[in-house]
């Protein structure tokens, strides 16, 4: 089953998608705290939403994120993305190996999802933006310490992922070693709906990858394809690793990382210049992901840089 949340004549409502109608799920009920009852749960309100006649049609509404996670994880999980990246923004000239002793992900920040069709503004201070083409697992009941087998038993679903990415700010924030801050704190969007397990376990392969073709376009224009199969872990190892000595909880959104040729700095790493140029107001960044849908976004201009006091040099003796 297909679920969204969206909003219609300024009401927040969650429903289920059949073709291009929403079935709508009883007011207030969200479809995280549907998720956090239970699979059973999530798909007995979806089934007696489809028995009601009421629908409205998904062009009359906007899309919301499917649901409001309580965290997100973003790994990196393949090897083409790393490569071509290492080149453009490292100057590296194959992937570090590091990179190859597990699956390493970044928490971002899941205050910032926007919805399948969202404007995005410029990210304060950037210009350099780029997008990242991801696919999304959504956990389904929480787990600690999980297998790889088990693991796959707590993904209740998938969604699209845009990563969006200022890559001037990301930069120097690099060179500190603590991790991105605002350089990935401004969006994440997610879309255009949550596509249950079920729907995509015909497209497992025999070594338990999905096989789901990934597109990117710029202003109408294809830049990258790709396959979720060609992922260095799969989905299940990496909820394993993300359970390792912590809990994965309901509601949890745990990224792929970036499709190969699924971002501009790739693309500039494997050209060897910024071709296509950073993203700038008015170009329109979609993403289509076989199985799960398509979301496209257009970058609007933001707000103007507030520039923050430079550190104080105290110099002080400290107290004893």
């Amino acid at each position: 089953m297909r679920y969204a949340t969206y909003e219609y004549e300024g009401t927040e409502r969650s429903g289920v998608v059949l073709g291009d109608a929403l079935h709508p799920l009883p007011e207030g009920v969200t479809l995280l705290a549907l998720i956090q009852q239970g699979g059973d749960a999530l798909r007995e309100e979806g089934l007696r939403a489809l028995t009601r006649a009421a629908a409205v049609s998904v062009e009359q509404v906007r899309l919301l994120p499917p649901l409001t996670p309580p965290s997100i994880r973003d790994f990196v999980a393949f090897e083409a993305h790393i490569e071509g990246v290492s080149r453009s923004l490292d100057g590296l000239e194959s992937v570090p190996e590091v990179w190859y002793r597990a699956p390493a992900f970044y928490f971002t920040n899941p205050h910032a999802a926007v919805g399948a069709y969202d404007g995005v503004p410029m990210p304060a201070g950037c210009s350099v933006l780029d997008f990242e083409t991801e696919v999304a697992a959504v956990i389904g009941r929480s787990g600690k310490d999980l297998t790889p087998e088990e693991a796959r038993e707590h993904i209740i679903g998938y969604t699209v992922f845009n990563d969006w990415s200022a890559r001037d700010l990301q930069k120097p924030e690099k060179e500190l070693g603590l991790g991105f801050s605002k350089g990935k704190d401004f969006a994440n969007t997610l879309g255009p709906w949550l596509v249950t397990a079920d729907e995509l376990e015909h497209r497992r392969e025999a070594d338990g990858y999905l096989d789901l073709e990934m597109t990117v376009s710029l202003n109408g224009t294809l830049l990258g394809r790709d396959t979720l199969a060609n992922a260095s872990w799969t989905f299940d190892e990496m909820v394993a690793y993300a359970s390792r000595d912590t809990w994965v909880r309901p509601g949890d959104i745990l990224g792929s990382g970036t499709c190969g040729w699924g971002s501009l700095a790739e693309i500039w790493g494997r050209v060897g210049e910024r071709t296509p140029p950073p993203l700038v107001p008015g170009d329109e960044v979609t993403m289509t992901v076989e199985g799960i849908g398509t979301i496209s976004n257009r970058v609007l201009p933001g707000a103007p840089a507030q520039v923050p006091p430079r550190a104080r040099k105290r110099g002080r003796t400290p107290r004893p």
